[in-house]
């Protein structure tokens, strides 16, 4: 039997559509519908019924982030009705297979190319055989700071391998060696949660431009303006709350002393 980790009890299955919010915190009033502070209540921007896709959306979120006060997924979850968010710190199969319909045939999860791991732009594999096919597609999408999603994806391989998930990325440029922006595009004076690479986006961002490609039809480009709309809403209430951030200045590192040149520089005794 397999050992509970952290968060196990934190599942949403197909059954409830709805995921279950975080529990308030002390401070404050909050809002009894979306669950956020009364200042930065989204409910008035927040679709009404929840959207519904043909593709069920899972989100791993690890147990850090879902105590996060900025995170995207309780927003994403309350606008999706296909959605369900697994608290772990990695997915195994027998969880993956509670949280999706039996009639699913292709899988696909989220996640930046690397030089080592590339991944198949959205872009190239819209209108593929495997969507066309796949009467209910799944989309898997990693929600954690970009070392613990980097964790995450190693400990999930195995159940990503068992149902031949395909590993897709946002069509952009992926520079591991040049620092994010803000989170989102246009709001560069207000960095509320700092992006580690240039062309990495928050997890709300990432799943709507993922839908606005895999869903059929005009849907999804509907389906991608209404939710990046509820996450400009977002920010744009939250930015009365935060002070802007200086970008951070970098200093280089200064280089170790080796001791073959440390002798090189001392002087020789000739005796």
């Amino acid at each position: 039997m397999e050992e509970p980790d952290e968060g196990q009890g934190q599942i949403s299955i197909p059954d409830l559509p709805t995921v279950e919010p975080a529990q308030p915190q002390p401070l404050g009033r909050y809002c009894p519908s979306c669950n956020r502070p009364a200042p930065v209540c989204l409910c008035h921007v927040i679709p009404s019924p929840p959207i519904l896709t043909r593709t069920r959306v899972v989100i791993l979120q690890h147990p850090h982030e879902s105590r996060h006060p900025l995170s995207t997924v309780p927003v994403l979850s309350r606008c999706l009705i296909n959605a369900a968010v697994v608290v772990r710190r990695r997915l195994t199969f027998e969880t993956l297979l509670a949280t999706v319909p039996a009639a699913a045939s292709t899988f696909l999860y989220l996640f930046p190319p690397t030089a080592d791991e590339p991944s198949l732009s959205l872009s190239s594999f819209h209108g593929s055989t495997e969507l066309r096919l796949g009467s209910a597609p799944v989309l898997i999408a990693f929600d954690a700071t970009w070392k613990h999603a980097k964790e995450m994806l190693r400990a999930s391989e195995d159940c990503l391998r068992r149902v031949s998930a395909i590993r897709v990325s946002l069509d952009g440029n992926y520079r591991e060696d040049v620092e994010g922006g803000s989170m989102y595009d246009g709001e560069e004076t207000l960095v509320m949660r700092k992006e580690p690479r240039e062309g990495y986006v928050s997890t709300m961002e990432a799943v709507a431009r993922a839908l606005g490609m895999i869903e059929e039809g005009g849907g999804g480009a509907s389906i991608e303006g209404m939710l990046i709309d509820v996450l400009r809403e977002m920010v744009g209430l939250q930015k009365a709350f935060l002070k802007p951030m200086k970008p951070r200045v970098r200093i280089a590192k200064k280089k170790k002393k080796r001791p073959e040149d440390e002798a090189q520089r001392r002087p020789t005794d000739e005796g």
